[in-house]
């Protein structure tokens, strides 16, 4: 098989998600089980791949599969948990009290708290906080989901503790020869090589979300404010450069420092504290403050019909005492992460692995101790002690819970099995490198030098289509690792890329857009929203693009 008629053939499993989710408009639930299929045939009947390695690929993804979904149940536990006892409402109106000007509320409430909350526990809950927040405090319903989704950006390469590069990027690496022998080269472990990704990434979003606060009040001023001028939300640039340096400053000093699981949190609380500190000061604050147009005279686009209204908070429930279980989150996985300290080994010696699958080279390996959903867990039960629950509040917000997880688990399960077979492909009766890497081939023929202008893109398709980070650096990074390798490009920084274009599909990716829109009654408005938002996705891939572009004639 040629080059190019290999690169084609590779290209229908991608095809095949955009066609099902794009053009058929089938949820992901059924999208992805489909696209599975589809790859699982391309692998047998065209690469030639063993039905054994098939299935072992299946077992291994499985595997994958089930340490994201348990993460994701401790993020939206904890997170249903603290909503149960009161101190999601005490942190919601300890962040209103701070200022009248809508503007100013608007970036605490949708850029820091909702950052950090995407750095907790990411798969949209900044919209399920967020949205019904700004809503019930006056905002039109329309604006709060426009800020809730552009916020999606900068945080969620970083989000639910690392998860998109901490498990996504490692699948989509792990046990690849042509990786391996690259990082041996290097003397390099696979999740150093992780780590310096997420370094770069954090260092590109840096430079395009410090400028997203600004971006977003511009938006948010000139759609909804009197007259429809940016003037408003130029106003406002100090305090907007300000807030939006006080989260990238720290947010990218840990990644470099700490690694790939923090960022977005640390960034998130630092820069509250920061952000806070000046308001209370009265430091950078308009002198009157902005408010929209009475609600009276608003178009019926901007509302939903769904009005939220905020919980009274309990008694007893201090502002200290809300935050602490976050704060103890934080802690916890520190500590569980140094190397310094024997915490680290004492939770990776439990070790669950299953090598030679069906007779193949896969294997299939778990440290479930160290997962950092066991943290969630264990902020759990100190929280249902420190906020005096009842035991129905911990069955209430259990029984939260688990729909969300009923409802991740297929598309996000079929879609880690498709990445696994997809990049298992290498072992072949054709003759061929994997799926991937036969990709990356005829782009990269195509493209050449000029790849790091489009690399985010790629990356921005797989979260657009598949609605999630982490699936997108599943199903791409070795395509990209390969792309790199071929041009004589770093690869950690085609990577960081990917990882970035991804981060900004978020703001458009259908399924944030249902779930942002749901919370306040806006559903079927979501291509408006689309088409809204994109001028914010087209200025962090442009932006990417080129100081990617900078970075590698820099570094060549």
């Amino acid at each position: 098989m040629s080059l190019l008629l290999a690169s084609l053939v590779a290209l229908l499993p991608i095809l095949s998600v955009f066609s099902l989710l794009v053009v058929a408009r089938r949820p992901a639930s059924q999208a992805m089980p489909g696209a599975l299929g589809v790859t699982a045939l391309v692998a047998g009947l065209v690469w030639g791949v063993p039905i054994n390695y098939i299935a072992a690929s299946l077992v291994q993804g499985g595997v994958i599969a089930a340490e994201i979904l348990f993460i994701v149940f401790g993020a939206i536990l904890l997170l249903n948990v603290l909503q149960a006892s009161g101190a999601i409402a005490v942190i919601r109106q300890s962040l209103l009290a701070l200022s009248p000007d809508r503007r100013v509320q608007m970036i605490v409430i949708a850029w820091l708290f909702g950052s950090f909350i995407e750095g907790a526990s990411g798969f949209g809950t900044p919209a399920v906080i967020c949205v019904p927040l700004l809503v019930a405090v006056g905002f039109p319903a329309m604006a709060a989901v426009m800020a809730a989704l552009v916020i999606q950006s900068t945080p969620s390469t970083f989000g639910a503790v690392g998860t998109p590069l901490v498990f996504g990027m490692e699948a989509g690496l792990g046990g690849t020869p042509a990786v391996e022998s690259t990082l041996v080269a290097e003397n390099l472990g696979l999740m150093d090589f992780i780590a310096e990704v997420g370094s770069q990434a954090a260092l590109l979003h840096a430079a395009i979300g410090t400028f997203i606060p600004l971006l977003l009040v511009v938006m948010i001023t000139r759609r909804f404010g009197e007259g429809g001028t940016r003037a408003a939300g130029l106003h406002l640039w100090k305090f907007c450069l300000v807030a939006g340096l006080a989260f990238t400053v720290p947010y990218a000093l840990t990644a470099v420092f700490l690694g790939p699981e923090f960022p977005s949190m640390i960034g998130g609380l630092v820069g509250l504290a920061i952000t806070v500190a000046i308001i209370r000061k009265g430091w950078l604050q308009p002198d009157q403050p902005w408010q929209f147009p009475a609600e009276a005279t608003w178009p019926d686009a901007w509302s939903g019909s769904l009005v939220p209204t905020l919980a009274t908070p309990p008694a007893g429930m201090t502002v200290l005492k809300a935050w602490l279980p976050y704060v103890l989150l934080g802690g916890l996985l520190v500590l569980s992460r140094l190397n310094q300290l024997p915490l680290k080994g004492w939770l990776q010696s439990l070790r669950a692995a299953w090598t030679g699958i069906f007779g193949t080279t896969i294997a299939a390996t778990s440290t479930p101790l160290y997962l950092p959903a066991t943290m969630f867990l264990l902020v759990v039960a100190i929280t249902y002690f420190l906020h005096q629950m009842k035991l129905e509040d911990l069955g209430r917000a259990l029984g939260r819970s688990l729909p969300v997880l009923q409802k991740t688990a297929l598309a996000l399960g079929a879609a880690v099995l498709m990445a696994r077979v997809f990049i298992n492909s290498d072992v072949n009766s054709a003759g061929l490198p994997s799926m991937p890497l036969a990709l990356a081939e005829g782009m990269s023929a195509v493209a050449g030098g000029t790849w790091p202008l489009f690399a985010a893109g790629v990356g921005l398709v797989g979260s657009f289509v598949a609605g999630s980070v982490t699936v997108s650096n599943m199903m791409f990074s070795l395509f990209q690792f390969g792309v790199a390798e071929n041009i004589g490009v770093p690869p950690g920084l085609i990577l960081a890329l990917q990882t970035v274009g991804a981060s900004a599909g978020n703001v458009i990716c259908v399924s944030n857009v249902v779930a942002a829109a749901a919370t306040v009654g806006l559903l079927g408005r979501e291509g408006l929203l689309v088409r809204q938002l994109l001028p914010v996705v087209v200025y962090y891939l442009g932006l990417a693009g080129i100081i990617g572009m900078v970075w590698a004639v820099a570094g060549g």
